[in-house]
């Protein structure tokens, strides 16, 4: 009588520093984007739930800010959030570039997850840029620092080894039924990842042009029978900046909203009609109650 599987199912939080590929690994890990990715730093502000359901268990992943030295209340917000993840799972993903071992933010988590008494699995990303002989360095000198449930070398753009990666992270997860039914994908709701695609087309679009200040308000969606209206504000901190977003006669705005609206199409299944405005609102990264409206709430970070 041949032996019954086994089913697992438990909570991952993947953690690392900003630009490290946390969101690729995830979209990739869960064969559909939830997260929204760009060149940049700080890209994540908030923490992104997403599902992956198959014959052998469950995982839910948490996506979280890079970890970094906070400049403003955003800042501290997205360092709260990222810390938080770690407490309440039942596995930690660590995440590092092949030339991460010296830096001074990677000792950081180090430290921290060596008190933190879960089982991690550290993935070291990127390694199709780099020689094996690099990656086996990398590899012998994270074993001498802690003692790891797997070091697992992956390239999360390429899907490269994900698939010994899903393996090992359920053989490390408790048994047990699955938290959510086999449909879900995310626990993110349709406005918050509109706005979100929005948010990485002015990212992706303007490159360097224009900081980290932006962010993207959803004011108005509602659903008609053959298409989604959707009106959002991009929101910048200086008059200049909004010039650079609404571009020479509005050629910029036109492309970021033309990139926008082909991706919430993808997501909604639906025609869209989406109208963007460009908004100057000075200091909003330190302004604790407009940092609120838009959802970067601590009260709502888990205890």
């Amino acid at each position: 009588m041949a032996e019954e599987k086994k089913y697992h199912a438990g909570f991952v939080t993947i953690i690392g520093r900003p630009n490290v590929g946390k969101s690729t690994l995830m979209n990739h890990l869960i064969g559909q984007k939830i997260a929204i990715t760009s060149n940049k730093p700080q890209t994540t502000r908030h923490r992104i739930q997403t599902v992956y359901t198959c014959e052998e268990g469950q995982i839910v992943f948490l996506d979280t800010p890079g970890i970094h030295k906070a400049k403003n209340k955003l800042g501290e917000y997205m360092d709260r959030v990222a810390e938080s993840s770690i407490r309440d799972v039942d596995l930690v993903l660590w995440l590092v570039e092949p030339d991460a071992y010296h830096s001074e933010n990677e000792q950081q988590i180090l430290e921290q997850l060596k008190s933190c008494k879960l089982p991690v699995i550290l993935v070291i990303n990127k390694v199709d840029k780099v020689e094996k002989e690099k990656v086996g360095e990398l590899l012998e000198a994270f074993r001498k620092e802690m003692d790891f449930a797997e070091i697992v070398p992956v390239s999360a753009l390429k899907s490269q080894n994900l698939e010994e990666l899903t393996r090992l992270i359920l053989k490390h997860l408790p048994e047990g039924m699955p938290f959510y039914d086999e449909d879900t994908i995310t626990d993110q709701q349709v406005r918050q990842i509109a706005s979100e695609i929005i948010r990485e087309k002015v990212l992706r679009c303007l490159k360097d042009e224009v900081p980290h200040g932006v962010a993207v308000a959803v004011e108005r969606m509602k659903e008609k029978e053959n298409i989604w209206e959707i009106d959002a504000d991009i929101i910048c901190e200086r008059d200049s900046h909004k010039g650079i977003i609404i571009g020479k006669k509005g050629t910029m705005l036109r492309t970021i909203g033309t990139q926008a609206r082909t991706d919430i199409e993808a997501m909604l299944e639906k025609k869209v009609f989406l109208q963007l405005f460009v908004k100057v609102r000075p200091g909003w990264r330190d302004d604790q109650s407009f940092l609120k409206s838009l959802g970067y709430d601590p009260k709502k970070i888990s205890q």
